[in-house]
């Protein structure tokens, strides 16, 4: 695309990750000759994009929004539409009337494959992802199978530190200069005062969490027994909320601790790992304690805090989830996996279509080579290494970013459109012979 096409495209930004990346990107997009505006929903929003001459404060209510958003649209020449996640009630509203307008919708999330990398697609992320109906036969007639890539994901979470801190700030900045948005309202249930506190209790305790989480791996390893292990979410991502058949967390792990206490052979032990971000809006260690106690497991039943997964994932006999993209590291480690949600990588290949006692009772193994395949379709369109939140990761996922943002087709249709489809067949085969 010609620098002229360029400047004929019109960039919206709505909320974006927690920290400066949304107006990293925004910057880059503009040296490249399009225009760029930012609306933004609270006083968060505004302490991350220092220029005001295109920045938009939002005031009206959320009734307002649909019609508000078309309103910018048309007034500003919008031809792109970019968000973080696409669940959220203002970002669903605006993907609904931008599509109906013929206006391309850029989509970030969290890394399919973590930890070290973000997502991108068009129009739909997780449960609404192109992904959804894409299978692993469809990925293996596009993957190039010149190009495997087969390098494996870092054993850390480099920007968990970062992540926390931009949380608690941007949630600081709501609570006390959100004066100017009287009709702001939140999509998590939460109110910002206890969200605020939550963070900042967060980042103050990532010392005894990392001290409590270290003894208690060891613990476990040391014991002998085999175990599965239960990766928990975060109860108010739009993952869990929105693509999975639970409420709450807790109706997950009862899930799971009756499943297992049926299922499991007597000396198998039960492992729930929290979310490296949680930050205890549940007492989930006291639920487990409470529901193991009661299905008469609650000496084969553990609980580990948040941070890296690699050790102890490595060691477990089997995962469960409802939908978390740690079970992409539990296929990579090639375990067998059972979730009970929607996911991308949710494919009759890969994870087990068991009850969650069946499973535990002798759990089925994934295809090993159609986890290859789907990994290595995922790495070559919607996966960017790099994250949201250090400087390093930003500036690592920026550079590979803005040209496919700026390609006409999506991450998955560009990956088709340069495919030889008379090579089609001798490609499947080469795939499937790694």
């Amino acid at each position: 695309m010609n620098g002229e096409s360029l400047q004929a495209r019109s960039f919206l930004l709505l909320q974006g990750p927690h920290g400066p990346f949304f107006f990293s990107l925004g910057k880059i997009l503009e040296a490249s000759g399009c225009h760029v505006w930012r609306i933004g929903f609270n006083a968060g929003d505004r302490a991350f994009w220092p220029n005001k001459n295109n920045y938009i404060p939002y005031k009206n209510s959320h009734e307002e929004w649909a019609k508000t958003f078309t309103d910018i649209a048309h007034d500003k020449s919008i031809t792109d539409v970019v968000l973080y996640g696409d669940i959220r009630p203002l970002h669903a509203q605006a993907i609904k009337v931008a599509s109906e307008l013929g206006i391309t919708i850029h989509i970030f999330e969290e890394g399919y494959i973590r930890p070290y990398w973000i997502t991108y697609e068009r129009d739909g992320s997780n449960g609404n992802s192109r992904l959804i109906n894409l299978t692993i036969d469809d990925m293996a007639t596009q993957v190039d199978s010149a190009n495997i890539i087969t390098q494996s994901s870092p054993a850390l979470w480099g920007d968990l530190r970062h992540h926390i801190f931009y949380g608690a700030l941007y949630h600081w900045f709501i609570l006390f200069f959100n004066q100017h948005y009287p009709n702001f309202k939140r999509h998590r249930e939460l109110p910002i005062s206890k969200e605020f506190l939550l963070y900042f209790k967060r980042l103050l305790t990532m010392p005894t969490h990392w001290l409590s989480r270290r003894i208690q791996t060891r613990r476990i390893l040391h014991n002998g027994h085999p175990f599965y292990i239960a990766l928990l979410q975060l109860e108010h991502d739009s993952s869990f909320q929105s693509h999975s058949p639970y409420e709450t967390m807790p109706e997950f792990i009862e899930d799971v601790i009756n499943g297992f206490a049926r299922g499991a052979p007597k000396h198998h032990h039960l492992v729930f790992k929290a979310h490296p971000l949680e930050n205890n809006r549940r007492n989930l260690k006291s639920i487990i304690k409470q529901l193991a106690h009661s299905h008469g497991i609650a000496e084969r039943t553990h609980f580990v805090r948040g941070g890296k997964l690699h050790k102890i994932l490595s060691a477990a006999r089997a995962a469960i989830t409802v939908n978390s993209t740690a079970g992409q590291q539990a296929l990579h480690h090639g375990m067998p996996v059972k979730t009970t949600g929607a996911s991308v990588y949710n494919k009759p290949e890969l994870v087990s279509a068991q009850s969650i006692q069946d499973f535990c009772a002798n759990p089925h193994q994934h295809e090993a080579k159609s986890y290859d395949i789907y990994r290595t379709y995922l790495l070559q369109t919607s996966q960017i290494p790099g994250g949201f939140y250090s400087i390093r990761g930003r500036k690592q996922a920026l550079r590979r970013l803005i040209d496919r943002m700026l390609a006409e087709n999506g991450p998955y249709e560009q990956n088709t459109t340069q495919q030889d489809v008379n090579n089609t067949a001798i490609k499947l085969q080469l795939v499937r012979q790694q």
